[in-house]
């Protein structure tokens, strides 16, 4: 035997060997309920599909027969990943006849060589009652960080769509009949809301981890709570260039220095503090967008403007300045109980958007005063100084304004993230 023949067969063993390693990992992990340390690496928050700003309508939507395959950019990567699958606002039961994960190759692609199924409790089938949300098992998949994943829900029956994330910023796609375990989707077509799909966690638990090894390991995860700012509007589409996600690459290169940590996405595009309407009210969901993140650490809050805005424009939903301070305060002492990192951002300029007024101008300039004081939380972001024009500070600086003279584009969202001291995140 050829000394080449016999390191090929070395190495094929020695991946073999890889790959048994970790199927056994997993299967233990199920059989034993043993949880490794699970950190969330990509997160959208669920809102009703139904429920947009007062006074507007969207027609039903329902999936019949169909495939929906989403594209999810990682933050830190990991060895094992879960999937969770929401059915949170539907009214009915909702039933994936196929699940899958696999490694995206691009305009709606996947690399066959990762595509793995998705289990529950074992099952490849599972049917989510209304209000129901699951954990998939853990399937061994090596993800590096950044990466896209593909994951791919096959819909048989009619069912109504409702829990989504509208504003999703990114091109997923449906197609006809079961083509989850497709490389390429035929007849696809783009959509760019999320279905179902809530969160997906990673570990870097290996098969030669122990439990006591992986809990010596610790991460941080940092949850960016907001409104449509803060989801991306206005960034360019598929491009990932979000605040969160300019952050999150900042955090990735400086990784020596901070260590473990991810950054996910909590906002929702029109939520406010107060009233329920675009998602359920800030203060109200930041028990499950926040601290019922996986390994949650830290949270960014930038949200109050929607409450000012549509306040203005809808005066049964008006609110002081002094309401959303309470607001604030509220979620202070809810990230404090939960041991969560929280820092407040000042609430940016929107002089020229559709709904500013002076009026509304002057409770911002409160809020802000609030966020700027010693008000409690561990730190404040001052994306209101970073992003307005210092020639007509009521408005967003010209080159930063994508165009409705509320939310920034693509450089406007750089300089909040570079605005961010990294050293909050090193506590």
């Amino acid at each position: 035997m050829s000394n080449r023949v016999s390191k090929r067969g070395t190495r094929t063993f020695y991946l073999l060997g890889r790959v048994i390693a970790g199927m056994a990992l997993v299967m233990l992990l199920s059989a034993a309920c043993v949880q490794p340390p699970w950190f969330a690496t990509w997160y959208a928050a669920p809102q009703n599909y139904n429920i947009i700003f007062p006074g507007v309508t969207v027609p039903p939507l329902a999936i019949s027969n169909q495939s929906v395959r989403q594209i999810v950019h990682t933050s830190h990567g990991g060895s094992l990943i879960r999937v969770k699958l929401s059915n949170l606002f539907g009214t009915t039961p909702v039933t994936f006849a196929e699940a899958r994960i696999a490694r995206s190759t691009g305009n709606g692609g996947i690399d066959p060589a990762t595509d793995r199924t998705l289990r529950f409790g074992g099952k490849g089938t599972v049917t989510l009652a209304s209000g129901e949300e699951r954990w998939s098992d853990p399937v061994y998949l090596q993800v590096p960080t950044h990466s896209d994943l593909a994951i791919s829900l096959y819909v048989p029956l009619n069912t109504p769509v409702v829990t989504t994330h509208t504003i999703g910023m990114q091109t997923n796609y449906l197609s006809p009949g079961n083509q989850a375990g497709a490389t390429v989707m035929g007849n696809a077509t783009a959509t760019t809301v999320y279905f179902w799909l809530s969160e997906v966690d990673a570990s870097t638990a290996d098969a030669s981890d122990s439990v006591t090894e992986q809990e010596a390991h610790p991460y941080k995860v940092v949850v960016a709570f907001g409104d449509s700012i803060t989801d991306g509007y206005g960034s360019t589409s598929s491009a990932n260039r979000r605040w969160p996600n300019d952050l999150d690459n900042r955090v990735q290169a400086a990784a020596d220095d901070l260590g473990r940590a991810s950054v996910v996405n909590a906002a929702i595009a029109g939520n406010r503090w107060i009233y329920d309407g675009v998602g359920p009210a800030g203060v109200t969901r930041f028990a499950h967008d926040v601290a019922g993140v996986s390994g949650a650490t830290h949270v960014l809050i930038l949200l109050g403007i929607n409450d000012i805005g549509i306040g203005e424009l809808i005066p049964q939903q008006n609110v002081s300045a002094d309401q959303i301070i309470a607001a604030m305060q509220a979620t202070i002492a809810q990230a404090k109980a939960s041991g969560i990192k929280i820092y407040l951002a000042t609430i940016t300029p929107y002089n020229g958007a559709s709904y500013y007024d002076a009026a509304g101008e002057m409770k911002r300039e409160a809020v802000n005063a609030f966020v700027r004081s010693a008000n409690g939380a561990d730190g404040v972001l001052d994306f209101d100084q970073v992003v307005r024009d210092p020639s007509n500070p009521t408005a967003l600086l010209p080159t930063y304004d994508s165009g409705d003279h509320l939310h920034p584009n693509d450089v406007g969202y750089q300089a909040m993230a570079n605005s961010i001291d990294l050293g909050a995140l090193d506590d």
